[in-house]
């Protein structure tokens, strides 16, 4: 999602659970399957009739990442649902059962402390795409689990989404595409906030894989590129995009013309941008936000969008997910939400179904990960997560 960068390093888990990642305390289970029959259930967006119009539309219920004729010619099962929510849903019938969960960020399926601990045979835990966050990864740590996603699988879907998002809000285009859809024509309700990208002031809060390119592909723009992360790139790299670090988050803000989030949701960055922070903002600032939407207080969003301190807002990641008819960000001006879509593509579809089969056929043989896919391995979190 998002410094949605996977880790080199492992680090222990937070002090929330520190007391129960002691190699003494953890419950150790199977990290990787022993011979024989698994459960395998994967939950997806339902693909409904747009299923059969791409022969490439793994990513969906129907299309179930391309992977069942090659588990059940194995002698697994695999049960493929959308129906996540409360203890009736068609998932938790066989949460006491399933050995291995596969979930995606588009759709996600809350693996709560609750679900886990119910989940008995569970050995593994697979996000179809990057970010891991629906799932209680204290919990996971803590009972042993292993948790992996498909690194790299959609970075550019993501970075590319951002920057149409940014020229999207930047330009002033859907009051304009409105008026060519209901017949009007009004070039002045258009035009008087219309502005160009070159000479703009871009912040990127979090430069992991989605960061970096994103700021690779700003460079061509003339932009004055900013960048807050825990880590400073490589001054080569930082030198050829020509974007400068910001060690502190709050001073960088006010600087900028457009920010754009790219760090993971942790109990750290819920709720980062508040009510206090947004009011620090430049006045008419914009924010494309493809990584989390708990980073934002939902209703201070929404209030500053209304009040004209934030003079657009865009992204495609809500909380919850899906986004409840009701939810205010629907309703505010000068939004360009969608569904969460960006990391979606067919092409980061079938990157990761590759990626999902590849962990699914090491697990079952007892090999280890690409190390940069782990999220929770032996007790521990991944840095970024921390």
């Amino acid at each position: 999602m998002a410094m949605k960068r996977a880790a080199s390093t492992l680090i222990t888990a937070s002090s929330k659970i520190s007391s129960l990642s002691s190699p003494s305390s953890i419950i150790t289970r199977d990290l990787h399957a022993s011979g024989g029959k698994k459960k395998i259930v994967g939950v997806f967006y339902k693909g409904g009739e747009y299923a059969s119009l791409n022969p490439n539309f793994v990513g969906c219920v129907e299309g179930a990442l391309g992977i069942r004729e090659w588990l059940e010619s194995q002698g697994h099962e695999y049960i493929v649902t959308d129906d996540k929510e409360g203890l009736n849903s068609e998932l938790e019938k066989h949460i006491p059962d399933l050995n291995v969960l596969i979930s995606t960020p588009f759709h996600p399926a809350y693996v709560t402390a609750e679900r886990i601990k119910k989940a008995k045979n569970l050995e593994l835990l697979l996000t179809a795409g990057i970010g891991s966050d629906h799932i209680d990864l204290n919990a996971a740590a803590a009972a042993g689990l292993t948790v992996a996603e498909v690194t790299g699988s959609n970075t550019v879907s993501v970075a590319e989404d951002e920057l149409m998002r940014i020229l999207i809000l930047v330009r002033n285009f859907l009051p304009g595409y409105h008026q060519a859809i209901t017949g009007e024509w009004n070039v002045a309700g258009i035009a008087h906030r219309a502005y160009d990208l070159e000479g703009k002031t871009v912040g990127t809060v979090g430069a992991g894989r989605i960061g970096k390119l994103l700021l690779q592909r700003l460079k061509p723009f003339n932009c004055n590129l900013l960048y807050h992360d825990r880590l400073k790139m490589e001054p080569e790299l930082e030198k050829e995009i020509g974007a400068q670090f910001e060690e502190d988050l709050d001073a960088m803000l006010p600087k900028c013309d457009i920010i754009v989030m790219n760090m993971p949701l942790t109990d750290k960055t819920r709720g980062l941008f508040d009510k206090n922070r947004i009011a620090k903002l430049k006045k008419g600032v914009l924010i494309v936000n493809n990584a989390r939407g708990a980073l934002m207080d939902t209703q201070a969003v929404a209030d500053a969008c209304s009040s004209g301190h934030v003079a657009g807002y865009s992204g495609d990641v809500w909380f919850p997910q899906p986004a409840p008819k009701d939810h205010p960000w629907r309703y505010m001006p000068n939004h360009a939400m969608t569904p969460h879509i960006s990391g979606t593509t067919i092409d980061a579809q079938l990157r990761y179904a590759a990626g999902v089969k590849d962990m699914l056929e090491k697990h079952f043989k007892g090999e280890d990960f690409p190390e940069q896919n782990y999220i929770v391995k032996e007790g521990q979190l991944a840095s970024q997560y921390r």
